[in-house]
């Protein structure tokens, strides 16, 4: 059964190229969320995955690594540290994974469970912001090293299917 869960941290576009390129991941919608606690918007991500292929603990797991999830930054407001559930059962799911992958960090991590309250989708413009052009100097100075870094945490989540092509499709972008 397919699940859906937002995610907040960054950058929308980098975290939209991130869990594009996921086994079980089917869907991944790119622009703003509010939640119950923080009715201002953020950026982040919908996604929607099949737990019987990459399961909420891994997602969790890739989440924290691609994002600064100990740093209390100033841009907080804009890019806030977030899980966005749709229950109080996934709540605390999340809960519970958070406080197990609290172990894998020397700082306390900041990310949050948010209960879900609205989304807004980007403009077309900016939806699959990297996969559209990855020769554009944010998407090879910025999302570039996290997909990177996503390949060599997470190789074995990644689906060779979706991996992002170049601009022309002609090869596969060169990192990989």
């Amino acid at each position: 059964m397919i699940q859906e869960i937002g995610l907040g941290g960054g950058c929308h576009w980098c975290t939209e190229a991130i869990f594009q390129g996921l086994k079980g991941v089917s869907e991944v919608r790119q622009g703003w969320i509010s939640s119950r606690e923080f009715p201002s918007f953020s950026e982040a991500i919908l996604l929607c995955f099949d737990p019987s292929v990459i399961s909420l603990s891994d997602l969790l797991r890739i989440h924290l690594q691609t994002h600064s999830a100990t740093s209390a930054h100033q841009m907080r407001t804009k890019y806030r540290s977030a899980v966005y559930v749709f229950s109080k059962a996934q709540q605390a799911i999340v809960e519970k994974h958070l406080l197990e992958l609290q172990t894998e960090y020397p700082e306390k991590l900041i990310t949050r469970p948010l209960r879900f309250q609205d989304f807004k989708l980007n403009t077309e413009t900016y939806l699959d912001y990297y996969r559209r052009d990855p020769e554009k100097p944010f998407c090879k100075n910025v999302i570039r090293p996290k997909l990177v870094k996503l390949k060599e945490n997470f190789s074995e989540q990644l689906d060779p299917d979706k991996i992002p092509l170049t601009r022309s499709g002609e090869s596969r972008v060169k990192f990989l």
